[in-house]
């Protein structure tokens, strides 16, 4: 029998060894985190710095994911995977020869936009949307020699559409739902969750309470069965779970990620006060613990044995094996004669 994997396509927790500990009690084997909102290089190494004392001080419970076979050695050695991902590409400032350093650091993922427009390309939140820039087409080239995962989560349509086309390797969007679902601004139209799927990307699937149908009153059937819509969509290799959880997040962090340093005001993202801090989640799903409850919620809806193992981990384990490292390239004989 082939092995189930557990897989969570991006969070951005309040970091512990209480949160460590319910990843293995949920049988998490890997997840992807944020490194980066607003940092930009130093500032990020810092984080690196700050993970290798995770990783140290908690062996037993977590180490640093590079490849796609970590998951795997993750499962074996009963451990999560702690995959490092960019919510924006502050990161690499303005010199495309950081993406490498980046890679090497560890970065798996890298948003090209966080909302805003960037030097890359459009986020969602701003009324027009340019497509990818000058420079953001030379980083997605970069990136795709490197083996570091195009992600436009929080980018506007024609930004993301033009990614998927220009990219010649399969992108992600790691945490959103369809926006036939939930019309939330960061929410993918059709259009883009067929291109992505077309091009072999995929889409981690978004427990956010801003992204749900309902919001923290979604129920648990509302939510698989939009999951078992979206596979019918997009095919069932192509869709995951992103949770986007933030679990024991104060506000002023969610106040940082929508902010930074871009302005002296207080952007309440979705647009009104009420969408200000944190939401609570949905009961069914308020940390690691709880993946079992969407694996059944899977089944509930009516989702073959294979689906549900591949919306829950095994999608993400063959997308994590083909895209993290460098793309194959023929060595010229002289160059190793």
């Amino acid at each position: 029998m082939a092995t189930h994997y557990r897989i969570d396509g991006l969070q951005y927790a309040n970091w512990s060894e209480k949160v460590f500990r319910q990843m293995r009690e949920g049988a998490v084997d890997a997840v992807h985190v944020t490194i980066a909102y607003h940092e930009n290089f130093r500032e990020t190494v810092s984080q690196v710095e700050r993970w290798n004392r995770y990783f140290e001080r908690f062996p037993e419970l977590i180490f640093k994911g590079l490849s796609g076979s970590d998951v795997a050695l993750a499962r074996k050695t009963n451990r999560t995977a702690i995959f490092f991902g960019f919510q924006n590409p502050s990161p690499i400032e303005d010199d495309i020869g950081l993406v490498e350093i980046c890679h090497t650091l560890g970065a798996r993922f890298m948003q090209l936009t966080y909302n805003n427009q960037s030097l890359l390309a459009t986020g969602c939140y701003e009324k027009e949307d340019t497509g990818l820039t000058r420079m953001g087409r030379e980083v997605v080239a970069e990136m795709n020699r490197v083996g570091l995962v195009v992600d436009m989560s929080h980018s506007a349509e024609r930004s993301t559409l033009e990614a998927i086309e220009h990219s010649s390797r399969p992108i992600a969007i790691t945490h959103a739902n369809p926006g036939s679902w939930h019309p939330a601004l960061r929410n993918k139209s059709d259009t883009v969750l067929k291109a992505l799927a077309q091009t072999g990307g995929m889409l981690g699937v978004s427990l956010y309470p801003h992204h749900l149908k309902g919001k923290n009153d979604c129920t648990l059937e509302s939510f698989c069965q939009m999951v078992a819509d979206t596979v019918e969509l997009m095919g069932a290799g192509h869709v995951g779970i992103g949770s986007d959880l933030c679990q024991d997040q104060p506000d002023s962090v969610v106040e940082w990620m929508r902010v930074g340093r871009w302005t002296k005001k207080i952007d309440y993202g979705e647009g009104s006060v009420s969408d200000a801090g944190f939401p609570p989640m949905p009961d069914w799903f308020e940390d690691n613990r709880h993946f079992g409850n969407i694996e059944a919620g899977l089944r509930a809806v009516g989702l073959s044995e294979q689906d549900v193992a591949g919306v829950m981990g095994n999608n993400w384990m063959r997308f994590y094996e083909e895209n993290f490292q460098a793309a194959a390239k023929p060595v010229a004989e002289s160059a190793v004669a």
